[in-house]
């Protein structure tokens, strides 16, 4: 089969998307081939039968501190102003609910403890760390005051145990002891979920910014094809349809995939999701609420809140649920279980792929790390930019 491409491009998600075009642009030719149906990968957003735009695969909010990678992609997009304020919805001891702020901060303290206690604490943290600071859980527990140690247990305890035993399938004894010292109290009101200088949605969708990134006459995607039934890693050459390719290949999907899972699976978790529309114009008034404390799921989404559209007496939620994943067809691995013994496991496959150097993993399952949205942004502009370069 002849070779009509320099460069061939494996997921059309955040990673392969904006190195495809960087790539297009510097005069490469690039064909992108995406397993799923649509272009987007996680990202991906379309509208319900109710006609209200979900995100398909859970809740995408963009925020970063990266002018470069904001500037970048506001060239495919317009932004929809959106600050995400997320809150606990957690049992309170009269048998009702309460709600406050996650990260906890000094309106929470309120919520949790009445106006009069939960300032008076407040001001006993300032005073103690300064305004506006985040401090963490390791740093509240070591603090000789009994009150500001035990506010330490009640965060850990109604805000970060229970929903992290849902989120990860762990007991309190397994949780890592580092990611618990790290849970923040943030002695300020600004109750945003991110202070990032640049948050928004994209106005039209996440969707639309991805086909406008990927058209470009040096870009052709293929939807529905496995990129894995094209690519031959057996030998000592990297094959592409049977015939030795010495172009680039830059690969987004699992990289224990990608070798046939010869040294076993890497453990990851993935997410059920259960979508129901109701017939109102609102349900929770948040975006996200999180359940850090009772139910089976984590958090529920209102998309409405997130996308700012107007549609009257119909809002679809969504929730999710957090369990292992299995590798079983449609099961989508969300995200890598970091720890010693995983990372040594991914060092096998990652020697592997570095025997083909025309051969690049990029994104949280090629590289089997948690990235933001804008940091794998940033990360396939530098790839594509050394590949330019070559």
């Amino acid at each position: 089969m002849e070779q009509t491409f320099d460069v061939l491009i494996a997921g059309a998600g955040y990673a392969g998307a904006v190195c495809a075009r960087s790539l297009a642009e510097g005069g490469k030719r690039v064909l992108v081939l995406e397993r799923r149906g649509h272009v987007g990968g996680n990202a991906y957003d379309c509208p319900d039968e109710a006609g209200v735009l979900i995100h398909q695969y859970g809740p995408h909010i963009f925020h970063t501190n990266d002018s470069r990678v904001f500037a970048w992609l506001s060239r495919f997009t317009q932004w929809r102003d959106y600050q995400h304020r997320v809150v606990a919805d957690i049992p309170d001891e009269k048998g009702g609910r309460m709600r406050y702020p996650v990260p906890f901060n000094l309106t929470s303290l309120e919520t949790a403890f009445g106006p009069e206690e939960g300032k008076r604490l407040g001001d006993k943290l300032i005073a103690a760390y300064g305004a506006e600071k985040k401090v963490t859980i390791l740093e509240l527990r070591q603090n000789p005051d009994s009150e500001i140690s035990a506010l330490a247990d009640y965060v850990y305890e109604h805000v970060f145990v229970h929903y992290t035993m849902k989120q990860w399938g762990q007991k309190p004894e397994d949780i890592d002891p580092n990611t618990t010292a790290r849970v923040p109290v943030f002695l300020s009101r600004d109750d945003r979920y991110f202070q990032d200088a640049c948050q928004g949605m994209p106005l039209e969708g996440y969707t639309p910014m991805f086909q406008k990134m990927l058209d470009h006459p040096n870009i052709k995607v293929e939807l529905g094809v496995d990129a894995l039934e094209r690519l031959d890693l057996s030998g000592d050459v990297l094959k592409v349809d049977g015939v030795p390719f010495e172009g680039e290949v830059i690969y987004t999907g699992q990289a224990d995939e990608l070798f046939r899972f010869q040294y076993g699976p890497l453990p990851y978790r993935t997410l059920d999701f259960r979508f129901e529309t109701l017939e109102k114009d609102d349900f929770q008034g948040y975006g996200t609420v999180n359940y850090t404390v009772d139910q089976d799921y984590t958090r529920i989404t209102e998309f409405k809140h997130l996308t700012g559209q107007v549609l009257p007496g119909k809002t679809t939620i969504v929730k999710e649920y957090s369990r292992a994943y299995g590798g079983i067809l449609g099961e989508i691995p969300y995200y890598a279980i970091i720890n010693p013994e995983n990372n040594a496991l991914y060092g096998q496959y990652k020697a592997l792929a570095d025997r083909f150097p025309n051969l690049h993993l990029l994104g949280r399952l090629a590289e089997y790390k948690y990235y933001n949205m804008d940091a794998i942004a940033g990360r396939a502009l530098d790839l594509a930019e050394t590949l330019l370069a070559k």
